[in-house]
């Protein structure tokens, strides 16, 4: 799955989509699809993430008590 970065603008490819999904974990895994060599495999954090097209990502990916509020 592909997801944007915020504050630069590029493409990352998430590596763990089960890490994307649980709202306990506050980073995932993915490798950042800015220039033409492949990226290391780099931590991001899913607040700086989005939808490629400009949608946040789902508050129960984010927010444990999400359905509290």
């Amino acid at each position: 799955m592909f997801l944007k970065d915020k504050t630069s603008g590029s493409l990352v490819e998430i590596n763990d989509l089960e890490a994307l999904f649980d709202p306990n974990k506050t980073s995932v895994p993915g490798q950042s699809q800015s220039g033409q060599e492949e990226q290391n495999t780099a931590s991001f954090e899913k607040e700086t993430l989005k939808f490629p097209s400009g949608e946040e990502l789902p508050r129960c990916w984010l927010d444990v008590n999400y359905q509290k509020a």
